[in-house]
Protein backbone atom coordinates (compact mmCIF):
# COMPACT_ATOMS: atom_id res chain seq x y z
CA UNK A 1 0.00 0.00 0.00
CA UNK A 2 1.73 3.56 -1.04
CA UNK A 3 1.49 6.57 1.55
CA UNK A 4 -1.48 8.28 -0.67
CA UNK A 5 -3.81 4.85 -0.34
CA UNK A 6 -3.76 5.01 3.46
CA UNK A 7 -6.50 6.83 4.96
CA UNK A 8 -4.67 6.74 8.52
CA UNK A 9 -1.20 8.17 7.21
CA UNK A 10 -1.56 11.91 8.05
CA UNK A 11 -2.63 10.73 11.31
CA UNK A 12 0.00 8.81 12.66
CA UNK A 13 2.57 11.40 11.14
CA UNK A 14 0.54 14.11 13.52
CA UNK A 15 0.80 11.56 16.20
CA UNK A 16 4.36 10.54 15.81
CA UNK A 17 5.58 14.47 15.50
CA UNK A 18 3.96 15.11 18.50
CA UNK A 19 5.31 12.31 20.33
CA UNK A 20 8.68 13.24 18.42
CA UNK A 21 8.03 16.89 20.08
CA UNK A 22 7.96 15.63 23.87
CA UNK A 23 10.99 13.39 23.27
CA UNK A 24 13.18 16.21 22.16
CA UNK A 25 11.52 18.20 25.47
CA UNK A 26 12.44 15.17 28.29
CA UNK A 27 15.71 14.76 25.87
CA UNK A 28 15.82 11.24 25.00
CA UNK A 29 15.60 9.38 22.11
CA UNK A 30 13.06 6.69 23.34
CA UNK A 31 9.84 7.19 21.71
CA UNK A 32 8.20 4.56 23.54
CA UNK A 33 9.25 6.18 26.80
CA UNK A 34 8.28 9.75 25.14
CA UNK A 35 4.84 7.80 24.53
CA UNK A 36 4.51 6.67 27.74
CA UNK A 37 5.19 9.89 29.35
CA UNK A 38 2.79 11.82 27.34
CA UNK A 39 0.34 9.23 28.50
CA UNK A 40 0.65 9.21 31.79
CA UNK A 41 0.53 13.09 31.68
CA UNK A 42 -2.77 13.35 29.55
CA UNK A 43 -4.19 10.47 31.72
CA UNK A 44 -3.32 12.15 35.07
CA UNK A 45 -4.97 15.69 33.90
CA UNK A 46 -7.75 13.53 32.63
CA UNK A 47 -9.00 12.24 35.45
CA UNK A 48 -8.53 15.96 37.85
CA UNK A 49 -11.04 17.88 35.35
CA UNK A 50 -14.43 17.52 34.63
CA UNK A 51 -16.06 16.49 31.54
CA UNK A 52 -16.51 19.38 29.63
CA UNK A 53 -12.82 20.75 30.47
CA UNK A 54 -11.85 16.73 29.53
CA UNK A 55 -13.47 17.45 26.28
CA UNK A 56 -11.76 20.80 25.12
CA UNK A 57 -8.49 19.17 26.16
CA UNK A 58 -9.20 16.15 24.11
CA UNK A 59 -10.22 18.05 20.90
CA UNK A 60 -6.43 19.53 20.73
CA UNK A 61 -5.04 15.68 20.44
CA UNK A 62 -4.42 14.34 17.00
CA UNK A 63 -7.10 11.77 16.03
CA UNK A 64 -4.39 8.73 17.29
CA UNK A 65 -3.37 10.08 20.57
CA UNK A 66 -7.51 11.11 21.60
CA UNK A 67 -8.04 7.55 21.30
CA UNK A 68 -5.44 6.68 23.77
CA UNK A 69 -6.62 10.28 26.00
CA UNK A 70 -10.03 8.07 26.27
CA UNK A 71 -8.61 4.76 27.54
CA UNK A 72 -10.32 3.58 30.62
CA UNK A 73 -12.28 6.86 31.26
CA UNK A 74 -15.16 6.75 33.39
CA UNK A 75 -17.23 10.38 33.09
CA UNK A 76 -18.81 9.40 36.22
CA UNK A 77 -15.80 9.28 38.04
CA UNK A 78 -14.08 12.24 37.34
CA UNK A 79 -12.97 14.70 38.52
CA UNK A 80 -11.00 12.19 41.67
CA UNK A 81 -9.90 14.38 44.43
CA UNK A 82 -6.96 16.44 44.03
CA UNK A 83 -4.45 14.89 46.54
CA UNK A 84 -0.63 15.56 45.16
CA UNK A 85 -0.13 12.19 46.06
CA UNK A 86 -2.10 10.15 44.72
CA UNK A 87 -1.46 12.65 41.42
CA UNK A 88 2.49 11.93 41.61
CA UNK A 89 2.03 8.27 42.05
CA UNK A 90 -0.48 7.60 39.29
CA UNK A 91 1.88 9.48 37.15
CA UNK A 92 5.14 7.70 38.11
CA UNK A 93 2.88 4.16 37.97
CA UNK A 94 1.71 4.70 34.36
CA UNK A 95 5.22 6.42 33.02
CA UNK A 96 7.50 3.39 34.64
CA UNK A 97 9.59 6.29 36.53
CA UNK A 98 10.46 6.72 40.17
CA UNK A 99 8.00 9.49 42.11
CA UNK A 100 10.86 11.87 42.34
CA UNK A 101 10.78 12.62 39.01
CA UNK A 102 7.62 13.44 38.29
CA UNK A 103 7.98 17.26 38.41
CA UNK A 104 11.10 17.49 36.00
CA UNK A 105 9.36 14.60 33.75
CA UNK A 106 6.00 16.28 33.80
CA UNK A 107 7.60 19.87 33.65
CA UNK A 108 9.16 18.91 30.32
CA UNK A 109 5.62 17.55 28.80
CA UNK A 110 4.34 20.34 30.14
CA UNK A 111 6.95 22.71 28.00
CA UNK A 112 6.17 20.40 24.70
CA UNK A 113 2.23 20.45 24.59
CA UNK A 114 2.54 24.20 25.35
CA UNK A 115 4.43 24.32 21.82
CA UNK A 116 1.36 21.93 20.49
CA UNK A 117 -1.61 23.13 21.46
CA UNK A 118 -3.52 26.28 20.70
CA UNK A 119 -2.69 29.29 22.40
CA UNK A 120 -4.13 29.52 26.10
CA UNK A 121 -5.62 25.71 26.10
CA UNK A 122 -2.92 25.55 28.93
CA UNK A 123 -4.15 28.61 30.90
CA UNK A 124 -7.57 27.02 30.62
CA UNK A 125 -6.12 23.49 32.21
CA UNK A 126 -4.58 25.37 35.13
CA UNK A 127 -7.84 27.29 35.64
CA UNK A 128 -9.69 23.76 36.44
CA UNK A 129 -6.41 22.22 38.52
CA UNK A 130 -5.79 23.26 42.23
CA UNK A 131 -2.43 24.96 42.51
CA UNK A 132 -0.16 22.23 43.81
CA UNK A 133 -1.18 19.61 41.53
CA UNK A 134 -0.49 22.28 38.37
CA UNK A 135 2.91 23.11 40.33
CA UNK A 136 4.20 19.52 39.41
CA UNK A 137 2.80 19.97 36.05
CA UNK A 138 5.02 22.99 35.59
CA UNK A 139 7.73 21.49 36.59
CA UNK A 140 8.41 22.13 40.46
CA UNK A 141 11.34 19.72 41.33
CA UNK A 142 10.46 20.63 45.04
CA UNK A 143 6.48 20.73 45.97
CA UNK A 144 6.02 17.38 45.18
CA UNK A 145 9.01 15.75 47.54
CA UNK A 146 7.98 18.55 50.44
CA UNK A 147 4.36 17.24 50.65
CA UNK A 148 5.32 13.56 50.70
CA UNK A 149 8.24 14.06 53.30
CA UNK A 150 6.89 16.82 55.67
CA UNK A 151 5.22 14.24 57.98
CA UNK A 152 8.70 12.01 58.55
CA UNK A 153 9.47 14.78 60.55
CA UNK A 154 7.21 14.24 63.28
CA UNK A 155 8.13 10.83 64.29
CA UNK A 156 6.64 10.54 67.33
CA UNK A 157 3.57 10.74 69.15
CA UNK A 158 0.26 12.81 67.27
CA UNK A 159 3.64 14.56 65.37
CA UNK A 160 2.75 12.54 61.72
CA UNK A 161 -0.89 13.29 61.58
CA UNK A 162 -1.03 16.52 62.62
CA UNK A 163 1.25 17.07 60.08
CA UNK A 164 -0.70 14.86 57.77
CA UNK A 165 -3.77 17.40 58.90
CA UNK A 166 -1.60 20.71 57.84
CA UNK A 167 -0.54 19.18 54.55
CA UNK A 168 -4.77 18.34 54.33
CA UNK A 169 -5.67 21.92 54.65
CA UNK A 170 -3.01 23.43 52.72
CA UNK A 171 -4.22 21.39 50.19
CA UNK A 172 -8.00 22.69 51.01
CA UNK A 173 -6.75 26.25 51.18
CA UNK A 174 -5.31 26.63 47.98
CA UNK A 175 -8.16 24.81 46.42
CA UNK A 176 -10.47 27.51 47.75
CA UNK A 177 -8.06 29.86 46.52
CA UNK A 178 -7.85 29.09 42.95
CA UNK A 179 -11.90 28.57 43.31
CA UNK A 180 -12.18 32.15 44.53
CA UNK A 181 -9.73 33.51 41.88
CA UNK A 182 -11.84 31.78 39.03
CA UNK A 183 -14.89 33.94 40.06
CA UNK A 184 -12.61 36.90 40.41
CA UNK A 185 -11.65 36.65 36.56
CA UNK A 186 -15.34 35.96 35.56
CA UNK A 187 -16.57 39.05 37.57
CA UNK A 188 -14.09 41.13 35.21
CA UNK A 189 -16.32 43.48 33.63
CA UNK A 190 -17.09 42.83 29.91
CA UNK A 191 -19.18 45.54 27.67
CA UNK A 192 -21.74 42.52 26.70
CA UNK A 193 -24.07 42.02 29.30
CA UNK A 194 -24.81 38.70 27.66
CA UNK A 195 -21.01 37.76 27.54
CA UNK A 196 -20.59 38.77 30.74
CA UNK A 197 -23.13 36.45 32.13
CA UNK A 198 -21.90 33.58 30.43
CA UNK A 199 -18.18 34.34 32.15
CA UNK A 200 -19.21 34.66 35.31
CA UNK A 201 -21.54 31.51 34.66
CA UNK A 202 -18.92 29.63 33.39
CA UNK A 203 -16.08 30.64 36.05
CA UNK A 204 -18.92 29.76 39.01
CA UNK A 205 -19.32 26.10 37.31
CA UNK A 206 -15.53 25.28 37.44
CA UNK A 207 -14.86 26.55 41.09
CA UNK A 208 -18.16 24.63 41.90
CA UNK A 209 -16.21 21.56 40.50
CA UNK A 210 -13.02 22.63 42.51
CA UNK A 211 -14.31 22.70 45.52
CA UNK A 212 -17.02 19.67 45.10
CA UNK A 213 -13.94 17.00 44.30
CA UNK A 214 -11.93 18.30 46.92
CA UNK A 215 -15.29 17.72 49.19
CA UNK A 216 -15.44 21.28 50.41
CA UNK A 217 -19.30 21.51 48.65
CA UNK A 218 -22.18 18.71 48.45
CA UNK A 219 -23.83 18.09 44.71
CA UNK A 220 -26.60 21.05 45.76
CA UNK A 221 -23.80 23.79 46.50
CA UNK A 222 -23.67 23.98 50.11
CA UNK A 223 -21.03 23.44 52.63
CA UNK A 224 -19.94 20.04 53.68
Amino acid sequence: MTHQDDPFAAALQTAHAWVRMVAQSIGTDDRVFAYRVLRSWLHAVRDRIGVSSSAHLAAQLPEVLRGMYYEGWVPGRVPVPHDVGAFVAQFAAEAGIEPDDVPEIAGAVTRALNDLFSPGQLNKVSAVMPIPLFRVLSGDLDGAKVRRSAPTAYSKGNGRADADRLAHLEDRVQVLGAAVALLARGAERLPIDEIEDDRMASAAQQAHRLLLAEGLVGADGAES
